[in-house]
């Protein structure tokens, strides 16, 4: 019985032959039969006769043998380890030379702070008009432009003015007090285009050895930085003729007259105190290694503010 061609159904041209399904033409041909002028026969009936599992098999090891072959020619990226990462880390501190952590502190409370000055008449010279009476440091909390200072710096000054960190001068106003702590609250008349507040933190994480940081003008010279750690809380401390001041942070960053309502930082350049006073044994006036700063929880509380 004769078969039909597998590709093609068109009548053969006058003269050539026939393929017969004769037992000799059914068996596969061997290689060293094959002849260039003898036609390949592909049987697709046999791929499309196999079970589908196999199929899918034979289509998931193509997939697998491709993926591999495009692996190989772009190349697998090398998966770090913890021993990596610390060999690049350590380079990077071997050769690079990184700001100190009390720099980069100061660097954030940089834009906060500003210099506040008093101006008073010559009681000799009323005629001289408002004189400088005084030098103080302040930190701006709010973008409003309210002044956290101490209140011996302002009391009793006829004429306030700060200036901001960008060189903007401005008079203030006291809108507040807290004779208790020693603490002022300033409110400035013209502001920057770009007051940036200070972030204020809380005290009550500190405990002695914390590092910190002082800003400020001492002798009007600044703004200065000076750093230290932490060496009490809850320290209490009077002048003469002044109440007695409790709950006290006690620090050893050098400060100095004019550093009086600069801002105490930690490390994250948050606000933890505002620097009040310097214990003066002796009539030097200068620091001799301690310091105290009122907690910002005390001036939160005498502005009003929540607790932090």
């Amino acid at each position: 019985m004769k078969r039909a061609a597998l590709y093609s159904r068109k009548q053969l041209e006058p003269g050539a032959q026939r393929l017969t399904s004769s037992p000799a033409s059914a068996a596969a041909p061997s290689p060293s039969h094959t002849t260039a002028s003898s036609p390949i026969r592909i049987d697709l009936k046999g791929f499309v006769r196999l079970p589908l599992w196999a199929a899918l098999l034979l289509c998931a090891l193509l997939s697998a043998t491709l993926m591999w072959a495009l692996s190989r020619q772009v190349g697998t990226p090398q998966r770090l380890t913890q021993d990596d990462i610390n060999a690049a880390v350590l380079h990077t501190l071997n050769t690079q030379d990184l700001p100190s952590r009390a720099a980069r502190a100061a660097q954030l409370i940089a834009p906060s702070v500003v210099h506040v000055r008093t101006q008073d008449e010559d009681q000799k010279n009323p005629q001289r008009g408002l004189q400088d009476s005084g030098v103080g440091s302040g930190v701006v909390i709010s973008e409003e432009g309210v002044i956290l200072t101490n209140l011996h710096v302002v009391q009793g000054a006829k004429r306030i003015k700060v200036t901001f960190a960008d060189g903007l001068e401005s008079d203030a106003q006291v809108i507040g007090v807290q004779p208790e702590n020693d603490l002022a609250v300033l409110k400035a008349q013209r502001l920057p285009d770009d007051l940036q507040p200070a972030t204020l933190g809380s005290s009550q994480n500190l405990v002695p050895g914390d590092e910190v940081v002082a800003v400020g003008f001492p002798f009007g010279i600044g703004p200065s930085v000076s750093a230290g750690v932490v060496s009490g809380l809850n320290r209490q401390f009077g002048a003469k003729d002044k109440p007695v001041m409790r709950g006290l942070i006690q620090a050893d960053a050098a400060a100095n007259p004019g550093n009086s309502g600069g801002p105490l930082i930690n490390m994250a350049g948050e606000v933890v105190g505002i620097v009040t006073a310097i214990l003066n044994p002796t009539s030097a006036r200068t620091f001799i290694g301690i310091v105290f700063a009122a907690t910002i929880e005390s001036a939160g509380g005498g502005m009003g503010m929540p607790p932090f």
